[in-house]
């Protein structure tokens, strides 16, 4: 296995402001729910999953349990369609129990419950109602990676391994997953051709290269490109 840090592209080349990293979207058909309580009108929903495996069109793609265990998530807005010249629907501040967002981060991955301020908003109105109908049943976050890995690079379709997610600055609800998905597919390519090519010049430059493919040689990848970062 060979660790390696790429992300997609989105759009214009996003970053987390603090980390520099760029930013990557997933969006999935995750269950979502609409609930009418005592507190308000409310939307829950798990837009983040472990060990689920995951078809990017060129690769597979699994976020590893524990990813979530050193994330940032000191401040995640909740957008529709990620439409950031929006006014977020709700917002999550250090997940203090005054946000209109909390977030729970278990041994399945996270998930979010949303406080809808219905009365005094139209969007949130509307989106509630989305949901509630059945309209709705996507949901997609944004962040960044910490750490990866890649298996069988020498093969048709790889798999990628998100170990670690450093921050989630975004969750949304959204309209179209199956187009989105479409869209982070075109680009998956890059990602995996320069994890290839990494692979590929490290093995170039071993004065004695060992069997190709052997793990011997990935940990040897593994350990050089990281003393690169």
């Amino acid at each position: 296995m060979v660790s390696i840090f790429q992300n997609f592209k989105e759009g214009e080349k996003l970053k987390d402001k603090e980390s520099k990293k760029e930013l990557e979207r997933r969006s999935y058909n995750f269950e979502v729910r609409a609930e009418e309580t005592e507190n308000g009108n409310i939307i829950t929903g798990r837009p983040i999953v472990y060990n689920s495996r995951t078809d990017l069109g060129y690769f597979d793609e699994i976020i590893e349990g524990g990813a979530l265990d050193k994330t940032d998530l000191t401040d995640v807005r909740f957008l529709v369609n990620h439409d950031t010249s929006r006014i977020p629907l709700a917002r999550s501040r250090r997940n203090n129990g005054n946000s209109t967002m909390q977030l729970s981060v278990d041994e399945f991955g996270m998930s979010i419950r949303v406080s809808l301020d219905v009365e005094n908003n139209s969007e949130a109105r509307a989106l509630y109602s989305a949901v509630e109908r059945g309209d709705i049943t996507g949901m997609s976050f944004m962040f960044a990676i910490n750490d990866e890995e890649w298996e069988e690079l020498d093969s048709d379709h790889p798999t990628r391994r998100i170990k670690e997610i450093s921050t989630v600055v975004e969750v949304s609800a959204v309209t179209f997953p199956a187009y989105e998905s479409t869209e982070i597919n075109a680009r998956s390519k890059e990602a995996l051709d320069n994890a290839r090519s990494l692979v590929e010049t490290q093995r170039q430059q071993n004065a004695n290269p060992v069997e190709t493919g052997s793990e011997l040689e990935l940990a040897k990848a593994k350990f050089n490109f990281r003393s690169r970062l």
